[in-house]
């Protein structure tokens, strides 16, 4: 019906927490190895796609030559069944091509980002891609002009069958939709609404200056974003009290600018949702996603309802790190000290065996058909991408970039990406092409899991005390930065956006005040807020996504829930069975309904509230822990 969203690779790891891919840190190794030093079966086979240039250029020329100027001559002409349907099959197929067109040649270049003749053929196909999304842009406002009865005709037709969900979901917003030119007008004023993300990045990116500051040494370090994330693991407080306010005092200086820019972004979230006879913004934002307001506010409620958890969190940091009191710059000190824990990839490839089983033997054969099948690419080599994704096309299987560097983040990294390659070749296999791509609201469940199942193992295969509180502390971590941190971003959302709604501005006082009072609620009395810190919002690019980040959350209490029910649930079997099912559902139905299927109701409180209780029981298992070792 129309191109199904090419998720490109810098978007998911840019956009997920651990997602669409969970982020490695990167080695910058002197001796990194050519890519003709590493072993064939530790390269992904991208030859399974196109086996040379040429099928891939005759593949390029058909999309360009032939689909695209069919699919626009069905412009204007989408007036009776027999035609949409034509219309539909060509979009899909020109679609589906696009898919493996793009993929592949990404793929290719991220193996060696200086080949300049695989960068210029990826560049073509971004530029290809984007005149095929143009040349079926008219399909959709077509669709939605017609009677709602005549939809619901084309829904009753059989012929229409792999369609049915997809005219259902335009049902749906037929409402917001408004008429062909104040569509197009505001089509026009999508550029100048990318200003204030655009002006953002630039000031956050480019444009801030940041001072030297005194390490713990008494060497200088100039301060970057990077820098500071790693002087905040620092054990030295002074040093990391410099750090941080040598960081803030930047944001400080350009306080009044930032506040200028997200109320900038705030108001044009308001002007959409007014153009389309949204109640809020908010309720625009959600309705992209087919998402009930319940699952929303439900998340916040639950997680105010359980701030007492996390102030007893606080008030553990404040015991074992013997403060005074918690400022923001000891948030990140790790309460455990890293274990000497070395995995090198074949260990890690069956250890991740081991720590899936829950999941049925049926799954780990498909793991280990990945594992075995050159789906994955797995070392460091000069020149490659960094970091870790999962990415494919509906008529390939899914391929995995890894950076191994034999550490239990790089073994849960791996783990994390064969889950979303599972969700993807389960879906790709039972769903047909316009119900294959699933929701983002999802997407992250089927990875977190394969990494909840794996923590899970490592805790209950320590070796010791020390080993164990690492991997609990890890958890709890996990926990407190996807659940509490995410759900007062998303409260924070919330509150902006109902201020510019009811005709206030936002100023950077009243983002600060705003600011520190959830701050100081969320983290309770044993944490302090110095002067700088209210200025934590400044930093958070995600406000400038249009209430994207409650879904880290939902994800994450989804996903512990799922593993619950399989792991020790009353019907493990049962559990397994729905859960394979869900990760094979792709878009097949709006994605709190997959998700109710599975076994989770995103639109009660249960599951928020199930993570929850989880973390309070680590702290416990924790404290106890502590009081043996004697550090409490």
């Amino acid at each position: 019906m129309q191109c199904r969203l090419i998720i490109a690779k810098f978007l998911l790891m840019s956009v997920f927490l651990s997602g669409g891919s969970r982020m490695m840190a990167d080695t910058k190794d002197e001796g990194v190895k050519t890519r003709d030093q590493i072993p064939l079966q530790y390269k992904w086979n991208l030859e399974e796609i196109y086996s040379n240039k040429i099928n891939w250029e005759k593949d390029f020329s058909k999309i360009e030559k032939e689909m695209i100027p069919a699919l626009t001559a069905f412009k204007g002409k989408l007036t009776n069944a027999e035609t949409v349907l034509k219309c539909f099959r060509l979009s899909d197929d020109a679609s589906r091509l696009m898919e493996k067109v793009f993929v592949y040649i990404h793929l290719k270049a991220d193996e060696n980002q200086t080949d300049n003749d695989v960068l210029e053929m990826s560049s073509r196909s971004e530029t290809l891609s984007t005149k095929l999304g143009t040349a079926s842009a008219f399909i959709r406002p077509e669709i939605l002009a017609q009677e709602e009865s005549v939809i619901q005709s084309y829904m009753k037709d059989s012929a229409f069958e792999d369609y049915r969900h997809s005219l259902d979901a335009l049902l749906k917003v037929k409402a917001h939709t408004l008429s062909r030119p104040e569509e197009e007008l505001l089509a026009l004023s999508s550029d100048v609404a990318g200003v204030p993300s655009d002006a953002y990045n630039k000031l956050r990116l480019a444009d801030m200056t940041y001072p030297k500051i005194k390490d713990d040494k008494g060497k200088d370090v100039q301060l970057s974003p990077a820098v500071y994330q790693m002087i905040l693991e620092n054990k030295d407080r002074a040093f990391r009290k410099r750090a941080f306010e040598g960081m803030y005092r930047s944001y400080d200086k350009s306080k009044n600018t930032f506040a200028a820019l997200l109320n900038g972004e705030v108001k044009k979230d308001a002007f959409y949702s007014q153009a389309r006879k949204y109640s809020s913004s908010l309720e625009a934002a959600l309705s992209g996603g087919f998402i009930p307001r319940k699952v929303y506010d439900n998340l916040i409620e639950s997680v105010n309802s359980n701030l007492q958890v996390l102030h007893q969190y606080v008030t553990l940091r404040k015991k074992i790190l013997k403060l005074d009191k918690v400022h923001l710059y000891d948030m990140y000190l790790p309460l455990v000290d890293s274990v000497d824990f070395k995995i090198n990839y074949e260990d890690a490839k069956k250890m991740i065996l081991e720590g899936l089983k829950p999941l049925g033997e049926a799954y780990l054969k498909d793991v280990r058909k990945g594992f075995e099948g050159r789906w994955i690419d797995v070392y460091e080599t000069k020149n490659k991408n960094t970091g870790g994704y999962n990415w494919g096309s509906y008529d390939t299987h899914p391929y995995i970039l890894m950076n191994y560097n034999d550490t239990v983040d790089s073994m849960l990294t791996l783990a994390h990406e064969m889950g979303h390659a599972m969700n993807s070749y389960y879906s790709d296999k039972a769903q047909k092409y316009p119900n294959a791509g699933y929701s983002i609201f999802t997407a992250e469940v089927a990875s977190t899991a394969n990494e909840n199942l794996m923590l899970k193992y490592l805790i209950e295969h320590a070796k010791n005390d020390q080993e164990k509180l690492f991997f609990l502390n890890q958890v709890a971590e996990n926990i407190r930065g996807t659940i509490f941190t995410q759900v007062m971003y998303s409260e924070f959302e919330k509150a902006i956006h109902e201020r510019v709604e009811r005709g206030e501005a936002l100023s950077a006082k009243s983002l600060g005040e705003m600011w520190k009072d959830l701050m100081t609620r969320y983290y309770g009395p044993d944490f302090v807020s110095d002067e700088l810190a209210p200025l934590w919002w400044s930093r958070v690019p995600h406000f400038y996504m249009n209430f994207y980040v409650y879904k880290y959350a939902t994800s994450l209490a989804a996903s512990y829930d799922l593993v619950k029910q399989m792991s020790g649930g009353k019907s493990p079997e049962l559990a397994r069975k729905k859960y394979l099912e869900f990760l094979a559902a792709g878009g097949s139905d709006y994605p709190v309904a997959v998700l109710k299927k599975a076994g989770v109701d995103m639109e009660s409180p249960e599951p928020v509230n199930t993570i929850l209780a989880e973390f309070a029981s680590l702290l416990t298992e924790m404290e106890k822990i502590l009081r043996k070792m004697g550090k409490m």
